[in-house]
């Protein structure tokens, strides 16, 4: 591993170590501004996709995004025609924001709200889906001019996002969690080494049993854990204290 994707790994949990401590909402996105800048990005927004029922403003849990741009957002209701979150609705990994597909000639307005958003420095993003297992569907997206976004990075901002999401749910809806205690020691070393970024067939070497047990033992801990997939349930066995890194 080179130096420099080392340290984004060591930024990743040291991230999720600061949020830890965190008191509030409020101290969450000041974190968040001060780590994602480290990848380029100038804005986020966490946010549910709201229902048709819904307007856009009703469902943003946290955000750092230019004034007059979230008034423009809203006031002009993009989050019905914006790209980015068609393919948030539609996938459960993370995608740059050049990955959601739409046509100019005949999406005038998907075409008009990226062409717009990059008025307010918001020129490309990185998205973050987010989908619960009772329907629930959320997003993170961030973006700026002059991202750092490779194969080097994305895991570990990928780790962070998540993370960032599970943090400002529970400090802005601090429920009790019940089953965490259901992890099975072999479950916790499964997401322990995912966190440390390797693969099931790596795993699997590590701890001398087949790539398709440590499958089978991911997807146990993702059901346990309410987890729509592995990164996620690697972020939310990490804020419950499952495992250490």
């Amino acid at each position: 591993m080179s130096q420099q994707s080392f340290d984004y790994a060591t930024e990743a949990f040291e991230f999720i170590g600061r949020l830890d401590g965190l008191p509030s909402a409020e101290t969450v996105i000041e974190e968040m501004a001060r780590s994602f800048t480290l990848f380029g990005f100038e804005n986020f927004i966490i946010t549910g996709l709201p229902s048709p029922q819904e307007r856009f403003d009703q469902v943003v849990l946290l955000k750092k995004w230019p004034k007059a741009w979230f008034e423009i957002y809203s006031k002009q209701d993009y989050v019905r025609v914006d790209p980015v979150i068609r393919l948030c609705r539609n996938t459960v990994q993370p995608f740059e924001w050049s990955e959601a597909p739409f046509d100019r000639e005949t999406e005038p307005r998907a075409a008009e709200v990226m062409d717009r958003a990059t008025d307010f420095r918001m020129k490309d993003g990185f998205c973050l889906p987010i989908h619960g297992i009772n329907g629930y569907e959320a997003c993170l997206s961030m973006s700026g001019v002059d991202l750092d976004l490779s194969s080097r990075t994305k895991p570990a901002l990928h780790l962070m996002a998540m993370y960032a999401f599970e943090r400002a749910r529970q400090l802005l809806n601090p429920l009790p969690y019940r089953g965490a205690e259901l992890l099975t020691p072999r479950e916790r070393e499964t997401l322990m080494w995912a966190a440390a970024g390797k693969s099931a067939a790596d795993t699997g070497e590590i701890l001398g049993i087949t790539e398709r047990t440590v499958t089978a033992h991911i997807v146990s801990s993702c059901q346990k854990l309410g987890a729509a997939n592995k990164t996620q349930a690697v972020a939310r066995a990490m804020q419950y204290k499952l495992i250490r890194i």
